[in-house]
């Protein structure tokens, strides 16, 4: 295996693959969960025993505000997947500029690493890699477009904290 990174933790190119592989699951089990939720939210507004009986009893207007809800969820969901199932992985050498599909090691300054992957779609993901925490972030999110065309080395202020780039994949 070949490392892409430098710094005390590598970050193995392989694991950037196994990364896209566990988002495309997240992806595909939360849009299973999230079409029977919108099912079973629109069966419940549609049954007969919320019937509303006066113009009070709003149980089945809200349950059909929770299935649209829902729905509208699922197809977020549903093109954040077809984004990931098409995302072609891109490679990272040592003197690359950071982009998407970059799986990027930060080190603070008091030595604490986080890891982030830039992805097309669903900034906020924590998914476990080899029992490291790795956060999806999307190219438009504030540390995202601190990130963005960086390279190892480079350091980025976010916050009132300092980061260095220590690993880039």
């Amino acid at each position: 295996m070949t490392t892409t990174s430098t710094g005390r933790f590598p970050i193995v190119a392989n694991k950037k693959k196994q990364l896209h592989r566990l988002i495309i699951d997240r992806l595909t089990n939360d849009l299973d969960t999230l079409m029977k939720a919108a099912k079973a939210a629109h069966e419940a507004a549609i049954h007969e025993e919320n019937i509303p009986d006066n113009k009070y009893d709003t149980l089945s207007l809200e349950a059909s505000y929770v299935a649209q809800g829902q729905a509208n969820r699922a197809q977020e969901v549903k093109r954040a997947l077809q984004a990931y199932r098409s995302l072609s992985l891109q490679p990272f050498d040592a003197s690359a500029e950071i982009r998407l599909t970059a799986l990027v090691t930060l080190e603070g300054d008091d030595g604490a690493q986080r890891t982030v992957f830039i992805g097309p779609q669903e900034g906020g993901l924590k998914l476990l890699l080899d029992g490291e925490e790795v956060l999806v972030i999307t190219a438009s999110s504030p540390m995202g477009r601190e990130l963005i065309g960086k390279s190892l080395g480079d350091t980025v202020e976010m916050g009132r904290a300092s980061y260095e780039i220590v690993g880039l994949c």
